[in-house]
C-alpha cells in the first residue's frame, strides 16, 4: 500500500496542514512496520527470527514469509485496516 496524498484523500485528510502531511505519512509507515513485525514474529522461534533478520533481498523476504508465515498477507491487511479505523476515529484531531 502506498502512503501518499491519495491515501490522505481516501482517509478524508486532504485538508491536513501541509507541513504535517509528510510527517504523518512517515508515522503511519513506521507504525505499521512495527505492528506488522510484532504480529508476524509471534510464534516464530529465535532461530527463525534470526534467519529473517539476516535476509536482505525483497524476493528472499517474500519467499521466507510464504514458507514460515503463510498468513502474513492477512496480518498486513488486518494491520492496515486497524490503522485506517484509528485514523477515521481521530480524523477531526488530525485535520484540525
Amino acid at each position: 500500500m502506498q502512503f501518499d496524498e491519495n491515501f490522505l484523500q481516501e482517509m478524508g485528510l486532504s485538508s491536513m496542514p501541509a507541513d504535517k502531511k509528510q510527517e504523518f505519512l512517515n508515522y503511519i509507515q513506521e507504525e505499521l512496520e512495527v505492528r506488522i513485525g510484532e504480529r508476524i514474529s509471534k510464534g516464530l522461534t529465535d532461530e527463525q527470527l534470526q534467519e529473517f533478520d539476516n535476509l536482505t533481498e525483497t524476493a528472499d523476504v517474500a519467499a521466507w514469509l510464504e514458507k514460515n508465515r503463510p498468513d502474513y498477507r492477512e496480518i498486513v491487511n488486518r494491520c492496515i485496516e486497524e490503522m485506517k479505523q484509528a485514523i477515521n476515529q481521530n480524523r477531526a484531531k488530525l485535520v484540525g
